[in-house]
């Protein structure tokens, strides 16, 4: 018996792309193109580097349904979501892609089984199960919005987590 499979993978990965898709929509367009620091992503670049990571898991589980990856693997994958993220290149294009490129891959987690979930999956550095790699997709997106509540604060929004923090706690006062 397990206690986390597909359906709990995908309702946490919904969770935590809902949450992005919240930061895509609060901070204004005209602040998708600010820089925390040089040689950094952009807002609009991390929004959809974020929209389009997916990507490589979906080739990778759900195309090409691989046991083993390669380095050619992932450098044609990675080439590939990157010309994705590029086309995106407005808020609106970048916030559409959130909502549907996650949605898809939700419905595809939520679609495995737990045998899938075991596979193990052999890689240039490691063989993991498939669970684990799948469950690293929604800890890269949770990395880059930790990243993306930062840049919030720099240019004067408080993130939405905070704030509805700090309605309940006016409440109860």
């Amino acid at each position: 018996m397990t206690y986390y499979g597909a359906k709990e993978l995908a309702d946490s990965f919904r969770t935590v792309r809902k949450n992005t898709i919240q930061v895509a929509e609060d901070i204004p367009e005209e602040q998708y193109s600010y820089r925390a620091a040089p040689d950094t992503m952009s807002v609009g670049e991390m929004l959809s580097h974020l929209a389009c990571t997916p990507h490589w898991a979906q080739q990778c589980f759900f195309a090409e349904q691989k046991t083993t990856v390669t380095m050619d693997d992932f450098g044609r994958w990675m080439g590939e979501l990157s010309a994705k993220s590029k086309s995106l290149t407005s808020k609106a294009d970048i916030v559409a892609a959130l909502k549907a490129n996650g949605d898809a891959f939700a419905g595809q987690l939520e679609a495995m089984t737990e045998q899938q979930l075991a596979q193990p999956i052999t890689a240039p550095n490691a063989t993991k199960p498939a669970f684990e790699m799948l469950l690293g997709i929604k800890e890269h997106e949770m990395h880059h919005r930790g990243q993306l509540f930062l840049i919030e604060r720099m240019v004067g929004i408080v993130p939405h987590l905070t704030r509805a923090r700090q309605e309940r706690m006016a409440q109860r006062s």
